[in-house]
């Protein structure tokens, strides 16, 4: 890793300690970051001085679970979308392309909708993340029945299983608990608010998946970035290794809309960013995609509790908005190149 690399990551790392700090301090209630700090050392047993239980709750019960929640999700959103970028060949390619988020987010809305909680807080964890499981499988079996495993098919299947998944949770929403629909239409535009501590370790294991599968085989991603045929001769075995990256992208993201919802255009952007810090190769890519996701979701989560406080925005809705910037400026940017 090169020097500027280096460099890159530690400030990228800097940054994200500075706006988990910031989102921590900053909400409906702002709270001195000096009264965050003291929460932090007296819930650790470093500190002696009293803090009132009312900021302590809101530290270290509330807020704090929401930031690590928020730099899981971004940093595994980032690096699914730079790992589907790179076995597709295709610059537009994100969990969304796939299917992958819809089938997490429709088993979601059955249950909101339709079955409810019928086995508690993991009931909506655990149908989301059939849902995305389902969507990657249909995907595969669509790819290997048409007799392809190009990159070409694989997403022409992923946007079929989409728009399918997508037309089943519309259907559910309106067929279902009227009074559910709002719960509903804030799950599908994302949100950190059902970050709890007993679901974190959920959460950390969808990051963990992601970012050891990627760096484990950085070098198989590599052989990507000189097209197929030349992969081919170096010994990766391509549609292998590009079912089993989009099965273990597939894992993570239903992980990551199970308790955060769909939030869109974070796979997509991050990418595109990252190679412009951290070059092609994916052993400093890999890890600054993970940082410049987190950065983004902290940030949108700031932006989406403070526009309209103390009403909260989902925060799919401040995602997509940049999202959409960033795609037209892409766009115009190939086209005067």
């Amino acid at each position: 890793m090169q020097a500027r690399q280096r460099i890159s990551l530690v400030a990228g790392v800097m940054l994200v300690i500075a706006l988990a700090l910031l989102s921590i301090a900053y909400g409906s209630t702002v709270i001195p970051l000096s009264d965050v700090l003291n929460a932090f050392a007296h819930a650790a047993g470093l500190s002696n001085l009293n803090t009132t239980i009312p900021i302590e709750r809101i530290v270290v019960d509330l807020r704090l679970p929401r930031v690590i929640l928020a730099i899981c999700v971004g940093a595994g959103l980032g690096i699914v979308g730079a790992m589907l970028q790179t076995v597709t060949r295709n610059d537009l390619a994100d969990p969304f392309l796939f299917g992958l988020s819809s089938g997490a987010a429709a088993g979601a809305v059955s249950v909101i909708s339709i079955f409810g909680d019928r086995f508690g807080i993991w009931t909506l964890p655990i149908a989301a993340f059939i849902g995305g499981m389902l969507a990657a499988i249909i995907v595969l079996l669509l790819v290997r029945r048409v007799q392809g495993q190009g990159p070409e098919r694989m997403i022409l299947a992923g946007l079929a299983v989409s728009f399918l998944f997508a037309a089943i949770t519309n259907y559910m929403v309106f067929s279902g608990d009227q009074r559910a629909a709002h719960s509903v239409l804030f799950w599908t535009l994302g949100g950190l608010g059902l970050a709890r501590w007993e679901n974190l370790p959920l959460a950390l294991l969808g990051l963990t998946a992601i970012l050891i599968h990627a760096l484990y085989n950085h070098r198989n991603l590599d052989a990507f970035l000189a097209g197929e045929n030349t992969a081919e001769s170096l010994g990766i075995r391509v549609n292998r290794t590009r079912n089993t990256v989009f099965i273990v992208c597939a894992f993570s993201t239903a992980i990551f809309v199970s308790v955060a919802g769909v939030i869109g255009f974070v796979g997509l952007m991050i990418p595109h960013i990252a190679r412009r810090f951290a070059g092609q190769l994916h052993a400093g890519l890999i890890p600054t995609c993970a940082l410049l996701g987190a950065t983004l979701i902290l940030l949108s989560d700031l932006a989406a509790r403070l526009l309209l406080a103390p009403q909260e925005l989902p925060i799919g809705i401040v995602t997509s908005s940049v999202g959409a910037f960033f795609v037209v400026t892409l766009l115009l940017r190939k086209r005067s190149g």
